[in-house]
């Protein structure tokens, strides 16, 4: 049995944080969590001294297989599948080093994050827990076909999350627009029809999958609420020249209880590219929207598609969304932890700290509550009860 003590603790939820924390860890599992008081005989005792301890962070939205360099397409489209992997495993290191604990990587190469899953399963220390899409499924020549999800018509959606949950994945992403990664596919214009993203979420759920869009376009993202999916990524209602403005489409939104994901998070001294950076500004008024309307918001950061987005950019896009988007502390914390383990599915185990959870732990030192930016000063990383930083 482990016994880790710290002077706090935020349990993933609560905004009352817990003082003279103890967390009793046992098999990978948490068995308590105390203020206070003394620790079993038979206890390792950790003294982690003046940190604060939470459930370690989530990224629902990244890809492991992207190099963030400042052409991570041809490195993936070039390289072996050993060598991808090779760079795959610095990728989920280093994000395991920041504190995200679990990734969901959400668009590679001939599935291989899901080799990743299965060996970071039988050494947890060694990774991030994975969860995967695969390749996501995009018309031919569209946003990220490279990576080889294309399929084309309601027929060739269908076949294509067939063979999706065929290999595993945990998740269907579907590329309901454009994208900025891509020559001649474009962020303010829809890839797929209401018909077409319809007919994946009914086979991606007839086989207990949740589908993600990734959508952009105010045309894509109506037709990808129609259809009825589990989520949005990034949902900015881009346009040729700026951020559309739609009350109708978040009210829909949110009157479906979709929960959007936020690609949020650069590197400092990094700029994004000049369409995002040209856009910033509408883009906070955007997300603040959004916020005021009550729709769910999930932090996540689409980490290694460029210099600005390394793999442990998490920490980063947590205060952003407290400067640009509006959200509490608390709430921006939530968005990282307890909120996305929901996306995900996850959250019967992984997103708090309590008994029963995976003993996934973070410690920081100062207290992330009233400064997102403790989240940077990472003082231990537990990964399935296991030291991993």
């Amino acid at each position: 049995m482990l016994a880790l003590r710290a002077a706090r603790l935020f349990d993933g939820h609560n905004a009352a944080l817990i003082s003279d924390a103890t967390v009793l860890v046992a098999e990978g599992r948490i068995l308590a969590v105390r203020s206070g008081g003394g620790t079993p005989d038979r206890a390792e005792v950790v003294e982690l001294g003046d940190v604060t301890l939470l459930p370690g962070l989530i990224d629902a939205h990244l890809h492991l297989g992207f190099d963030a360099s400042a052409d991570p397409v041809d490195r993936l489209t070039t390289a072996s599948d050993d060598e991808l992997l090779a760079g795959m495993r610095k990728a989920a290191r280093t994000a395991l080093a920041a504190g995200v604990t679990t990734v969901r990587d959400l668009g590679d190469r001939d599935y291989l994050a899901l080799r990743l899953r299965t060996e970071y399963a039988a050494d947890p220390a060694s990774g991030p827990q994975v969860l995967a899409a695969g390749p996501p499924i995009t018309i031919t020549g569209g946003h990220c076909w490279f990576l080889g999800g294309q399929a084309d018509g309601v027929a060739g959606v269908r076949a294509a999350v067939r063979t999706h949950a065929e290999r595993g994945v945990d998740v269907i992403k579907i590329m309901a627009s454009g994208g900025e990664l891509t020559p001649g596919t474009h962020s303010h214009q829809a890839q797929y029809s209401t018909a077409e993203l319809r007919a994946a979420v009914e086979e991606a759920h007839r086989l207990g999958l949740p589908v993600t869009a990734h959508a952009h376009a105010a045309d894509a993202i109506t037709n990808a609420v129609a259809a009825g999916v589990d989520s949005l990524e990034h949902c900015t209602f881009m346009t040729p020249d700026g951020i559309e403005d739609r009350p109708d489409l978040v009210e829909a939104i949110a009157t479906a209880g979709i929960t959007v994901s936020l690609t949020l998070g650069i590197r400092p001294g990094t700029v994004p590219p000049p369409r995002i950076a040209a856009r910033l500004a509408g883009l906070s008024d955007h997300f603040q929207r959004l916020r005021v309307a009550g729709i769910p918001l999930v932090c996540t950061t689409d980490a290694g598609i460029g210099p600005p987005k390394p793999h442990d950019i998490l920490p980063h896009a947590v205060t952003m969304m407290v400067e640009r988007v509006g959200n509490s502390t608390l709430d921006a914390l939530r968005a990282v932890t307890s909120l996305p383990a929901r996306l995900c599915r996850i959250d019967d185990h992984k997103g708090r700290l309590a008994p029963g959870y995976d003993a996934d732990i973070l410690a920081v030192a100062g207290n992330p509550l009233t400064d997102p930016a403790a989240l940077l000063d990472v003082r231990a990383v537990y990964r399935h009860g296991q030291r991993a930083h």
